[in-house]
């Protein structure tokens, strides 16, 4: 593997890891964050007619980590097509 090969990998890497931990800090923050830590505050807010705290602590984390599963992949293909990994 030549050297700019070897460079571009790392670039590569680099970039999946920090989207990674963007995506698990947000995951982190709605479900630990919304769903038990400032459960207390959400609670005063109704959302389907159920308390917003309790709401997301059931679905929305659940929610949140589907669209975040879809935020990666499309995110992933585009950084596949910038360093000329993706497939055919």
């Amino acid at each position: 593997m030549s050297l700019s090969k070897e460079e571009a990998a790392r670039s590569y890497w680099r970039e999946n890891l920090q989207f990674m931990l963007i995506l698990l800090v947000i995951w982190f923050s709605v479900s630990f964050g919304a769903g038990i830590l400032f459960v207390d505050f959400l609670d005063q807010f109704r959302f389907f007619g159920f308390p917003l705290g309790f709401w997301f602590a059931q679905q929305g984390s659940i929610y949140t980590f589907v669209v975040l599963i879809f935020v990666y992949v499309w995110k992933m293909n585009r950084l596949d097509r910038k360093y000329d990994v993706h497939e055919e």
